[in-house]
Protein backbone atom coordinates (compact mmCIF):
# COMPACT_ATOMS: atom_id res chain seq x y z
CA UNK A 1 0.00 0.00 0.00
CA UNK A 2 1.17 3.52 -0.70
CA UNK A 3 -0.02 7.10 -0.48
CA UNK A 4 -0.75 8.72 -3.83
CA UNK A 5 -0.40 12.50 -3.76
CA UNK A 6 -3.38 14.27 -5.33
CA UNK A 7 -2.49 17.83 -4.29
CA UNK A 8 0.35 19.02 -2.03
CA UNK A 9 -1.86 18.41 1.04
CA UNK A 10 -4.15 15.63 -0.17
CA UNK A 11 -3.27 11.94 -0.52
CA UNK A 12 -5.16 8.81 -1.57
CA UNK A 13 -5.08 5.33 0.02
CA UNK A 14 -6.63 2.71 -2.28
CA UNK A 15 -7.92 -0.53 -0.71
CA UNK A 16 -9.18 -2.01 -4.02
CA UNK A 17 -12.74 -1.95 -2.65
CA UNK A 18 -13.12 1.50 -1.15
CA UNK A 19 -10.50 4.07 -0.37
CA UNK A 20 -9.47 6.62 2.20
CA UNK A 21 -7.95 10.06 1.96
CA UNK A 22 -5.29 11.72 4.08
CA UNK A 23 -5.34 15.50 4.53
CA UNK A 24 -2.14 17.15 5.71
CA UNK A 25 -2.21 20.31 7.79
CA UNK A 26 0.93 21.95 9.16
CA UNK A 27 0.93 20.15 12.51
CA UNK A 28 -1.55 17.30 12.10
CA UNK A 29 -3.10 14.73 9.79
CA UNK A 30 -6.73 13.81 9.16
CA UNK A 31 -8.07 10.61 7.59
CA UNK A 32 -11.34 10.65 5.70
CA UNK A 33 -12.47 7.03 6.15
CA UNK A 34 -10.18 4.23 7.28
CA UNK A 35 -10.23 1.28 4.88
CA UNK A 36 -10.60 -2.39 5.72
CA UNK A 37 -10.02 -3.97 9.09
CA UNK A 38 -6.47 -5.35 9.21
CA UNK A 39 -4.93 -2.56 7.12
CA UNK A 40 -3.87 -0.24 9.96
CA UNK A 41 -0.23 -1.34 9.86
CA UNK A 42 -0.08 -0.86 6.10
CA UNK A 43 -1.71 2.54 6.34
CA UNK A 44 0.78 3.70 8.98
CA UNK A 45 3.67 2.37 6.89
CA UNK A 46 2.39 4.22 3.82
CA UNK A 47 2.15 7.44 5.80
CA UNK A 48 5.74 7.00 7.03
CA UNK A 49 6.96 6.19 3.51
CA UNK A 50 5.54 9.52 2.36
CA UNK A 51 7.69 11.27 4.97
CA UNK A 52 4.85 11.90 7.42
CA UNK A 53 4.35 10.77 11.01
CA UNK A 54 1.24 8.64 11.68
CA UNK A 55 1.36 9.75 15.31
CA UNK A 56 0.29 13.18 14.01
CA UNK A 57 -3.07 11.62 13.05
CA UNK A 58 -5.58 13.68 15.04
CA UNK A 59 -8.94 12.59 13.65
CA UNK A 60 -10.62 9.97 11.47
CA UNK A 61 -13.79 11.24 9.84
CA UNK A 62 -16.13 8.42 8.78
CA UNK A 63 -18.37 9.34 5.86
CA UNK A 64 -20.73 6.49 6.75
CA UNK A 65 -21.04 3.20 8.59
CA UNK A 66 -20.07 0.64 5.90
CA UNK A 67 -17.32 -1.89 6.58
CA UNK A 68 -14.95 -0.76 3.80
CA UNK A 69 -14.89 2.73 5.34
CA UNK A 70 -14.93 1.95 9.07
CA UNK A 71 -12.76 -1.20 9.17
CA UNK A 72 -9.43 0.03 10.56
CA UNK A 73 -10.66 3.17 12.31
CA UNK A 74 -10.56 1.68 15.80
CA UNK A 75 -7.05 0.27 15.47
CA UNK A 76 -5.65 3.43 13.90
CA UNK A 77 -7.29 5.62 16.53
CA UNK A 78 -6.02 3.46 19.37
CA UNK A 79 -2.47 3.31 18.02
CA UNK A 80 -2.05 6.94 17.11
CA UNK A 81 -4.31 8.80 19.54
CA UNK A 82 -6.83 10.01 16.96
CA UNK A 83 -10.49 10.75 17.63
CA UNK A 84 -13.19 9.11 15.51
CA UNK A 85 -15.97 11.27 14.08
CA UNK A 86 -19.27 10.16 12.50
CA UNK A 87 -22.73 11.56 11.98
CA UNK A 88 -25.18 11.08 14.84
CA UNK A 89 -27.44 8.80 12.75
CA UNK A 90 -24.68 6.36 11.72
CA UNK A 91 -22.79 6.43 15.02
CA UNK A 92 -24.84 3.61 16.64
CA UNK A 93 -24.06 1.36 13.67
CA UNK A 94 -20.36 2.19 13.84
CA UNK A 95 -20.40 1.34 17.55
CA UNK A 96 -22.10 -1.99 16.87
CA UNK A 97 -25.23 -0.94 18.75
CA UNK A 98 -27.52 -1.04 15.69
CA UNK A 99 -27.57 -3.13 12.48
CA UNK A 100 -26.18 -1.85 9.20
CA UNK A 101 -29.18 -0.51 7.24
CA UNK A 102 -30.17 -2.67 4.28
CA UNK A 103 -29.72 -1.09 0.84
CA UNK A 104 -32.52 -1.00 -1.72
CA UNK A 105 -30.67 -2.79 -4.52
CA UNK A 106 -31.45 -2.61 -8.21
CA UNK A 107 -31.10 -5.93 -10.05
CA UNK A 108 -27.75 -4.99 -11.60
CA UNK A 109 -26.39 -3.95 -8.20
CA UNK A 110 -26.93 -7.39 -6.61
CA UNK A 111 -23.68 -9.05 -7.86
CA UNK A 112 -21.69 -5.88 -7.15
CA UNK A 113 -23.03 -5.82 -3.62
CA UNK A 114 -22.12 -9.48 -3.11
CA UNK A 115 -18.56 -8.63 -4.19
CA UNK A 116 -18.45 -5.68 -1.80
CA UNK A 117 -19.49 -7.93 1.07
CA UNK A 118 -16.25 -9.89 0.65
CA UNK A 119 -14.60 -7.07 2.61
CA UNK A 120 -14.12 -8.23 6.24
CA UNK A 121 -16.77 -7.00 8.64
CA UNK A 122 -15.71 -3.97 10.67
CA UNK A 123 -15.43 -4.42 14.45
CA UNK A 124 -17.51 -2.25 16.79
CA UNK A 125 -15.72 1.09 16.77
CA UNK A 126 -15.98 3.96 19.20
CA UNK A 127 -17.25 7.31 17.97
CA UNK A 128 -15.66 10.09 20.00
CA UNK A 129 -17.56 12.92 18.35
CA UNK A 130 -20.97 12.82 16.72
CA UNK A 131 -21.28 15.52 14.07
CA UNK A 132 -24.15 17.33 12.39
CA UNK A 133 -24.74 19.19 9.15
CA UNK A 134 -22.79 22.44 8.93
CA UNK A 135 -20.40 21.58 11.77
CA UNK A 136 -16.79 22.68 11.39
CA UNK A 137 -14.27 19.90 11.90
CA UNK A 138 -11.09 21.76 12.85
CA UNK A 139 -8.87 20.94 9.89
CA UNK A 140 -8.30 21.97 6.29
CA UNK A 141 -8.75 25.69 7.01
CA UNK A 142 -12.44 25.24 7.74
CA UNK A 143 -13.63 21.76 6.76
CA UNK A 144 -17.42 21.51 7.07
CA UNK A 145 -19.81 18.57 7.43
CA UNK A 146 -22.46 18.23 4.72
CA UNK A 147 -25.15 15.74 5.76
CA UNK A 148 -25.98 13.62 2.71
CA UNK A 149 -28.67 11.13 3.76
CA UNK A 150 -29.71 8.39 1.37
CA UNK A 151 -26.72 6.11 0.98
CA UNK A 152 -27.15 5.58 4.71
CA UNK A 153 -29.19 7.78 7.06
CA UNK A 154 -26.03 9.31 8.53
CA UNK A 155 -23.89 9.61 5.41
CA UNK A 156 -21.86 12.79 5.24
CA UNK A 157 -19.63 14.62 2.80
CA UNK A 158 -16.75 16.81 3.95
CA UNK A 159 -16.24 20.13 2.18
CA UNK A 160 -13.03 22.16 2.33
CA UNK A 161 -14.29 25.39 0.74
CA UNK A 162 -10.96 27.23 0.90
CA UNK A 163 -9.33 24.44 -1.09
CA UNK A 164 -12.24 23.50 -3.36
CA UNK A 165 -12.02 19.89 -2.13
CA UNK A 166 -15.11 17.74 -1.59
CA UNK A 167 -15.08 14.26 -0.06
CA UNK A 168 -18.39 12.66 -1.05
CA UNK A 169 -18.33 9.27 0.64
CA UNK A 170 -20.44 6.87 -1.44
CA UNK A 171 -23.17 9.28 -2.49
CA UNK A 172 -21.11 9.89 -5.63
CA UNK A 173 -18.76 7.48 -7.44
CA UNK A 174 -15.99 8.06 -9.99
CA UNK A 175 -15.29 4.51 -11.13
CA UNK A 176 -16.46 5.06 -14.72
CA UNK A 177 -16.68 8.80 -14.86
CA UNK A 178 -18.58 10.79 -12.24
CA UNK A 179 -21.85 8.99 -11.46
CA UNK A 180 -24.50 8.49 -8.83
CA UNK A 181 -23.27 5.98 -6.25
CA UNK A 182 -24.69 2.51 -5.60
CA UNK A 183 -26.18 0.50 -2.71
CA UNK A 184 -28.35 3.31 -1.33
CA UNK A 185 -30.85 2.79 1.47
CA UNK A 186 -33.03 5.53 -0.10
CA UNK A 187 -32.15 6.30 -3.72
CA UNK A 188 -34.37 9.37 -4.03
CA UNK A 189 -32.93 10.91 -0.89
CA UNK A 190 -29.38 10.08 -2.01
CA UNK A 191 -30.01 11.77 -5.36
CA UNK A 192 -31.25 14.88 -3.57
CA UNK A 193 -28.03 14.79 -1.54
CA UNK A 194 -25.95 14.49 -4.69
CA UNK A 195 -27.68 17.55 -6.15
CA UNK A 196 -26.88 19.46 -2.98
CA UNK A 197 -23.22 18.47 -3.36
CA UNK A 198 -23.19 19.61 -6.98
CA UNK A 199 -24.12 23.13 -5.85
CA UNK A 200 -20.81 23.29 -3.95
CA UNK A 201 -18.96 23.26 -7.31
CA UNK A 202 -15.75 21.58 -6.11
CA UNK A 203 -12.50 21.76 -8.04
CA UNK A 204 -11.31 18.45 -6.56
CA UNK A 205 -13.80 15.60 -6.12
CA UNK A 206 -12.86 12.69 -3.84
CA UNK A 207 -15.34 9.81 -3.93
CA UNK A 208 -15.42 6.67 -1.83
CA UNK A 209 -14.92 4.56 -4.95
CA UNK A 210 -13.01 5.65 -8.05
CA UNK A 211 -10.15 7.96 -8.87
CA UNK A 212 -10.12 11.52 -7.53
CA UNK A 213 -11.32 14.03 -10.10
CA UNK A 214 -9.06 17.05 -10.44
CA UNK A 215 -10.19 18.46 -13.81
CA UNK A 216 -13.68 19.78 -14.59
CA UNK A 217 -14.92 18.32 -11.32
CA UNK A 218 -17.72 20.84 -10.81
CA UNK A 219 -19.09 20.42 -14.33
CA UNK A 220 -18.88 16.64 -14.24
CA UNK A 221 -20.63 16.48 -10.87
CA UNK A 222 -23.34 18.88 -12.01
CA UNK A 223 -23.96 16.84 -15.15
CA UNK A 224 -24.15 13.58 -13.19
CA UNK A 225 -26.56 15.11 -10.67
CA UNK A 226 -28.86 16.20 -13.47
Amino acid sequence: MELTRITPRLHLLDFSIGQAYLWQDEEELTLIDAGWVGTATGTAAAIRAAGLDPDRLRRIVLTHCHRDHVGSARELADRHGAEVLAHRLDAPVVRGEAPVPEPDLLDWEVPLFAHGMTVPEAPPTRVDREVEDGEELGFGDGAVVVHTPGHTPGSIAVHLPRHGVLFTGDTVASVQGVTFGVFHVDRALALDSMRRLAKLAPSVLCCGHGAPVTEDAAALLAAAAG
